[in-house]
């Protein structure tokens, strides 16, 4: 059977370096209309965020969810002393405390965030509240109650105190956990109120700080081409396999592949069932496959 439906260029990752004040989706337009290809992003950054944003060409749109997953790394300013709606500083003040923690109080409190923890998401989030996105809710009603969820923080640290009112922190942090929300709960936790005044992301697993691009670069003649990173850069950590061509032709064209020979997949044997890996053929990323029942199946064809 024959391999159809290849999608024209370009295919890779773009890491953009997104200015204040632009959404994730207005940067996904920028580029789409740059482009005329597909386009996705690895999580999303509020408009006052700055940083790392991954940003997914073509046939790279399929590996966004594994970039999504990865660990993020942000650079983060608290405010002391004011409750601000959507516990960043374009929200509406809700709150005054002249409590401001000292250096020794901040540093005390910070390991009881580090870990597994209970966080309660902002109630201005893109969470759905009864089918309608929570941030719609909050607008045109009362701010809804979103229940605690487990998220992970590995690391925490306080970088500096520019002044009483305000405290610098870095934290490096899993899937789904809100700066916001840390920000908000520290100070709770210090008997203040708190909300970020400045958030930047530093990192989005493999993708770095010193990768990304601005926006206004885009222009230049070839600037795309010479940053593009490859389809499977978002894959760090996931385990590559060499196909011949006959196998790399059946996963491309939907069908499920049986091990022939004993140790024809060296580095398979030990990996559970369900486990994702990324099939290739001459170091070109051909399927994100499963090991189901001894088999590998194709989960995300890649045609480029």
């Amino acid at each position: 059977m024959a391999v159809t439906g290849v999608e024209a260029g370009p295919h890779g990752w773009l890491v953009i370096d997104k200015p204040c004040g632009l959404s994730s989706h207005g940067v996904v337009e920028v580029i789409r209309r740059s482009t005329g290809a597909k386009v996705g992003h690895a999580g999303t950054l509020d408009p006052l965020a700055t940083g790392v944003l991954p940003i997914a060409i073509g046939e790279a749109t399929k590996t966004t969810s594994y970039a999504m997953g990865a660990r993020k790394r942000y650079r983060f300013r608290i405010r002391w002393g004011v409750a601000r709606a959507t516990d960043d500083r374009e929200g509406e003040i809700i709150g005054k405390c002249d409590a401001r923690p000292s250096h020794e109080a901040i540093d005390a409190i910070l390991p009881r965030f580090v870990g597994n923890i209970l966080q309660a998401p902002p109630a201005y989030s893109a969470l759905k509240v009864h089918g309608r996105r929570a941030y719609a809710v909050a607008r045109k009603d009362a701010a809804p109650s979103l229940p605690p969820r487990p998220v992970e923080i590995e690391e925490l640290r306080l970088i500096g105190l520019p002044d009483p009112d305000h405290a610098d922190c870095e934290a490096l942090v899993g899937k789904g956990t809100y700066i916001r929300a840390l920000a908000r709960d520290i100070g709770a936790a210090l008997g203040t109120f708190a909300h970020i005044a400045q958030l930047r992301r530093l990192s989005v697993g493999c993708f770095t700080e010193s990768q990304a691009i601005t926006l206004d670069s885009l222009g230049e003649e070839g600037h795309i081409s010479r940053h593009l990173l490859p389809v499977e850069a978002a894959l760090d950590g996931i385990l590559a396999l060499s196909l011949t061509e006959e196998e790399a032709a059946q996963l491309r064209n939907g069908r499920s592949l049986a091990r022939r020979e004993p140790g024809r997949w060296t580095g398979l044997d030990g990996l559970g069932e369900g486990t994702i890996v990324g099939a290739r053929h001459h170091q070109v990323l051909v399927a994100l496959a499963r090991i189901e029942s001894g088999r590998l199946r194709p989960i995300r064809v890649l045609r480029y």
